[in-house]
């Protein structure tokens, strides 16, 4: 009886803090939304192609239907163009979730994702109105902390593309020629690519004289006289053999 009673209080609370409740399906050509009225409860499907303009329009009609007052949005959270095109509308306040808790919801209601089964929007919708003291609207970062975000992300995937080329390199020198693996300890300078680039063989590099290899080391910054000496003595003694 109390937790049903506590259920109600908090629902009408938050049923007085909105004008409606939003499931914003997203997709590549199309959205799929699914609007509840906050006074009817009743559930208003639409669709919306993928462009800025009818996002616009839709978010028009949304504002001056219930006359700007609060409309709260739960979408997921990997959609991340949505949720920044949807940021520049104040009245709307965004719940994004994780991907996979509405896939666990989405199974836990609907396992054989029959074509009568309520759509992503629908889900998201009730996720919204029956858990949302448990989620929590998202406050955007500032634009400078975004933008740092979005250079860290960058680096770190440029990181795991230096990565991945240089695995894949090393393991083709592996096949034809190791000896380049011997003669440099990291393969992803300027210095094994030009290197690799001039002289992509053993065969090659035996036609090199060694003032020629000396040349080039220095042109490259390979100034240090010992491991100069060093790298050109275990290069022309591998040709050698």
């Amino acid at each position: 009886m109390f937790l049903s009673w506590t259920y109600t209080f908090l629902l009408e609370e938050i049923m007085s803090e909105y004008a409606a409740f939003v499931g914003f399906d997203w997709a590549d050509s199309k959205h799929d939304i699914c609007l509840v009225d906050a006074a009817t409860l009743k559930k208003e499907f639409s669709v919306i192609k993928h462009t800025p303009q009818a996002l616009s329009a839709w978010a028009s009609s949304v504002r001056a239907r219930f006359n700007g007052r609060k409309v709260a949005v739960c979408l997921e959270q990997s959609r991340g163009p949505l949720i920044f095109a949807l940021l520049k509308y104040d009245f709307l306040v965004l719940y994004p979730i994780n991907p996979s808790t509405l896939a666990h919801y989405r199974e836990a209601f609907s396992p054989s994702r029959a074509k009568d089964d309520p759509t992503d929007a629908a889900y998201l919708v009730e996720l919204l109105m029956q858990h949302q003291e448990r989620l929590k609207a998202w406050q955007p970062d500032s634009e400078q902390t975004r933008t740092l975000q979005y250079l860290v992300e960058h680096r770190r995937r440029v990181v795991g593309d230096r990565t991945r080329i240089s695995n894949r390199l090393t393991a083709l020198l592996k096949l034809y020629f190791p000896q380049g693996l011997e003669w440099f300890d990291d393969i992803r300078t300027d210095l094994v690519c030009d290197f690799l680039l001039q002289w992509p063989t053993l065969e090659a590099v035996k036609q090199v004289r060694r003032a020629t290899l000396e040349k080039f080391m220095r042109a490259h910054h390979s100034v240090r006289q010992e491991a100069l000496t060093e790298r050109l003595k275990a290069i022309k003694e591998r040709v050698c053999h």
